[in-house]
C-alpha cells in the first residue's frame, strides 16, 4: 500500500512539474504579433495594423492595410500599460512618456551573412558564361547604338511625341536583348550569402510604349535568379492605349502567373499607384520598384537585396545608368567622383541634384564598391523590405501625381531610424524622356501645381526650422493650401523620429557645401516692365544661358525671381549676372559669395547693377535683357516686382 501511495505521489510531482514548465514556456514565448515577419507570406494576406487606418488623406486613395505592431499590445506585453480600460484615469504626461518609449518597427529576424570580397575569385552569383543575345547579331544587341536612316524621321518624331522615346527603333530591338556590362570590375568578385530575401518587382505604367515596357519585364525575368523572384506586379494607372488592353493580358500568360496585372479604376498618379502596388504585391519579402522603361543589369539582384537581408530597415537604390532614348545605348550618368559615384541631394527649391561622393563617406568603406549612404533617392528605382515600408506608412497619401515623394520617403527612412544606401554593384538602365514628348495629362481630380503642394507637405512635416529656406527659395508657396498633415506629424512623434537638424549635420552635411542656405528675400515675384505686359523670362535656361523678355503669364516658373539681402537676383539656385560682352544678362549657378551685384530701388522702379553702376534695361521688340547707362527718362529701365502669382 505504501509503495502504491509513494508511486502516486511521485507521479503527481512529475506531472505537476511538467505542467508548470509548459505554462512558464508559454508565458515566455512570443505572441503572434512577434512572429517572423516573413512567416505569413504564403497566405498572401497582410497582418492587420492600425497605422494605415489612421490616415485621412486629402485625396481619396485605395485602402492599404499596414503591418505595424499595435502600440497598446506592445505596452501591455511589457507591463507598461495601465490595465484599467478607462483612459481618463491615466495622466497625459504618463501617456506621452509611454508613447515615446517604444518604437513599433519589428526586430530583424532573418539570418544573413555580409557579402565577402574575394579578389580574383569570380563571385558565386556571377554568370559563368557571357549573356546570350536575344537575337544573334540582332539590332541593339550588347547595347550597341542603333540608328535608323532618314526615311523613318517622321515616324520617329511621332513616337517621341506620343511616348517620349524613339519607339520605332525600340520595336525593332529584341525584348530579350543582351546589354553591356559597365560595372566596376571589383563587382564581379563579391560573394553573397545565398539566403537572400525574395522580392516582388512593382512596375507602374500609364500609356507606356509596348516594347520599352515589356523589355523592362523581360530583363527582370532574364537576369534574376528564379528562386528570388516571387512575382512581377504591373499596375496599370488607367491607360487607354489599345496595346495595353487585351494584348497585354494575353501576353503575360506565358509566365504562368509570375507576372500579374492590376488595373486602377481611375487615374491615381504615380505616387498613389505605387502604394497600390505595395498592397497588391503580397508574395515577396522585399518590394523592388522600377520605372516602366528600364533594363536591369548583370547580377543586379544580389547586391541590391543583400543589405536589406542583413538589416530590414535599410532601403537600397541601384546605380541608375542612362539608356539613350534614340539609339538605346547604355552609359553611366555624368557627374560624381572619379568612379561616377554620387549621392542624392537637393537644392533649397527642392529640385533633385547629385553631388560627388566625398571623403567622409569613402572613409566609412573598406572597398570601392561597397554600398554607401545617400541623403536622398531619385525615387523611380529602389528596394525596401515590404513590412518596413508599411510600418513607415507607405507614401504620404496626400501627395499627388509625381514630385516630392522621393524626398518624403528618404527623410522618413533616415529620421525614423533606417538607412538609405546606394549600391554601386547593382546597375539598372533607365530611359529618360526626350525633348518633344507631349506628356500625360494629370488626373481630372487634381488641381493646379500638385508638385509644389507636395513639396510644401514634405517640408512642413520633416524640415522643422529648415523649411524657412525652402520658402525663401519658393516664396510663391507661402500661401499654398496643402491639406491636413496632423497624422503625419503624429506618426513622426510616436516613432521618435530625429530632427532635420540632426539629419543635415550627420547625413546630408555636404549639401550646403554645394547648395548654400539661401539668404532672406527682399522682394520676390515677376519682374514686369512698368506699365508693360512683358516680364523677364529665363526661358528655362541655366548655367550661362540668356534671359529674355516675354509676355507675362502670372504662373511663376521661368518668370519668378527673387532678390535677397545678399544682393543676388535669383531663380532657384541660379543668379542673374552680366555676360561676356558686359551688357547682355545671363543666368548661371551661384552660391552666397557669387554675383552679389544687384539692388532694387522699389520707389524708383529700378534695378541697379552695383559693380558697374548701370541699370537693368530691355528691348520689348527684340525680347532682350541687358544693362546700360542709367537714364531716368527711359521707360525701358523701369520695373515693378510683384508677387501676384497664381499657383
Amino acid at each position: 500500500m505504501r509503495l502504491k501511495v509513494g508511486f502516486l505521489l511521485r507521479s503527481l510531482l512529475v506531472i505537476g512539474t511538467f505542467l508548470g514548465l509548459v505554462v512558464l514556456w508559454s508565458s515566455l514565448s512570443p505572441t503572434p504579433s512577434d512572429d517572423d515577419p516573413f512567416g505569413k507570406r504564403d497566405s498572401g494576406l497582410l497582418p492587420r495594423g492600425d497605422l494605415a487606418n489612421q490616415f485621412k488623406p486629402v485625396v481619396p486613395w485605395p485602402h492599404v492595410e499596414g503591418v505595424e505592431v499595435d502600440l497598446n499590445s506592445i505596452r501591455l506585453r511589457n507591463g507598461k500599460l495601465d490595465q484599467n480600460p478607462n483612459p481618463g484615469q491615466q495622466q497625459p504626461n504618463q501617456k506621452q512618456v509611454i508613447q515615446q518609449q517604444y518604437v513599433t518597427f519589428k526586430p530583424h529576424t532573418h539570418p544573413y551573412t555580409s557579402p565577402v570580397l574575394k579578389k580574383g575569385i569570380l563571385g558565386n552569383l556571377e554568370p559563368k558564361e557571357p549573356e546570350p543575345p536575344g537575337v544573334p547579331g540582332g539590332l541593339g544587341e550588347g547595347a550597341k547604338p542603333f540608328v535608323l536612316n532618314a526615311e523613318y524621321k517622321d515616324a520617329i518624331q511621332d513616337s517621341i511625341k506620343e511616348f517620349g522615346f524613339n519607339m520605332v527603333a525600340s520595336d525593332m530591338i529584341s525584348l530579350d536583348r543582351s546589354i553591356s556590362d559597365i560595372r566596376h570590375d571589383e563587382c564581379k568578385y563579391w560573394h553573397y550569402d545565398e539566403n537572400l530575401l525574395t522580392s516582388s518587382v512593382v512596375i507602374v505604367f500609364h500609356n507606356e510604349g509596348w516594347s520599352t515596357l515589356m523589355r523592362t519585364v523581360h530583363s527582370v525575368i532574364k537576369r534574376t535568379p528564379r528562386r528570388y523572384l516571387a512575382e512581377i506586379v504591373m499596375i496599370d494607372d488607367f491607360s487607354n492605349k489599345v496595346h495595353l488592353k487585351e494584348r497585354l493580358e494575353e501576353y503575360i500568360k506565358q509566365w504562368n502567373g509570375l507576372v500579374k496585372l492590376f488595373r486602377n479604376e481611375k487615374r491615381e498618379g504615380l505616387i498613389q499607384a505605387r502604394s497600390i502596388g505595395a498592397k497588391k504585391a503580397t508574395k515577396g519579402q522585399v518590394l523592388i520598384y522600377l520605372d516602366a522603361h528600364c533594363e536591369v543589369g548583370i547580377n543586379w539582384y544580389a547586391p541590391l537585396v543583400a543589405p536589406i537581408s542583413k538589416d530590414r530597415t535599410v532601403c537600397t537604390v541601384p546605380l541608375i545608368d542612362s539608356i539613350d532614348g534614340q539609339k538605346y545605348t547604355v552609359d553611366p550618368q555624368g557627374g560624381g567622383d572619379q568612379n561616377g559615384f554620387a549621392r542624392g541631394a537637393w537644392d533649397w527649391s527642392m529640385l533633385w541634384k547629385r553631388v560627388p561622393l566625398g571623403d567622409r563617406e569613402k572613409q566609412l568603406r573598406k572597398t570601392e564598391t561597397e554600398p554607401y549612404r545617400s541623403p536622398a533617392m531619385a525615387g523611380g528605382l529602389f528596394a525596401i523590405e515590404r513590412d518596413f515600408f508599411f510600418e513607415l506608412g507607405l507614401y504620404d497619401p496626400g501627395l499627388q501625381i509625381w514630385g516630392g515623394e522621393n524626398f518624403e520617403i528618404s527623410y522618413k527612412i533616415w529620421q525614423c531610424g533606417g538607412q538609405l544606401l546606394f549600391v554601386p554593384c547593382s546597375r539598372i538602365g533607365h530611359i529618360y524622356r526626350l525633348h518633344g514628348w507631349q506628356g500625360n495629362p494629370p488626373p481630372a481630380h487634381v488641381g493646379s501645381s500638385p508638385t509644389l503642394k507636395n513639396y510644401v507637405r514634405v517640408v512642413e512635416v520633416w524640415w522643422d526650422e529648415y523649411k524657412d529656406y525652402f520658402y525663401a527659395s519658393r516664396p510663391e508657396t507661402l500661401t499654398l493650401a496643402y491639406g491636413d498633415i496632423s497624422e503625419l506629424k503624429k506618426f513622426r512623434e510616436e516613432h521618435r523620429c530625429k530632427s532635420f537638424k540632426w539629419f543635415m549635420e550627420e547625413i546630408a552635411y555636404d549639401i550646403p557645401l554645394h547648395y548654400p542656405l539661401p539668404p532672406k528675400n527682399v522682394e520676390w515675384g515677376e519682374i514686369r516692365g512698368l506699365d508693360s505686359s512683358y516680364c523677364i523670362d529665363s526661358m528655362g535656361h541655366t548655367n550661362g544661358g540668356s534671359v529674355e523678355i516675354g509676355p507675362c503669364h502670372r504662373m511663376g516658373g521661368n518668370q519668378l525671381f527673387r532678390i535677397n539681402d545678399a544682393n543676388q537676383l535669383m531663380q532657384y539656385d541660379q543668379c542673374l549676372t552680366r555676360g561676356a560682352d558686359n551688357s547682355a544678362v545671363i543666368i548661371t549657378h551661384c552660391d552666397q559669395n557669387q554675383h552679389n551685384e544687384w539692388k532694387y530701388f522699389k520707389d524708383l522702379h529700378r534695378f541697379t547693377h552695383v559693380t558697374t553702376g548701370k541699370c537693368l534695361d530691355r528691348s520689348d521688340l527684340l525680347h532682350k535683357v541687358f544693362i546700360s547707362d542709367c537714364d531716368t527718362s527711359k521707360t525701358t529701365q523701369k520695373w515693378e516686382m510683384n508677387n501676384i502669382v497664381a499657383v
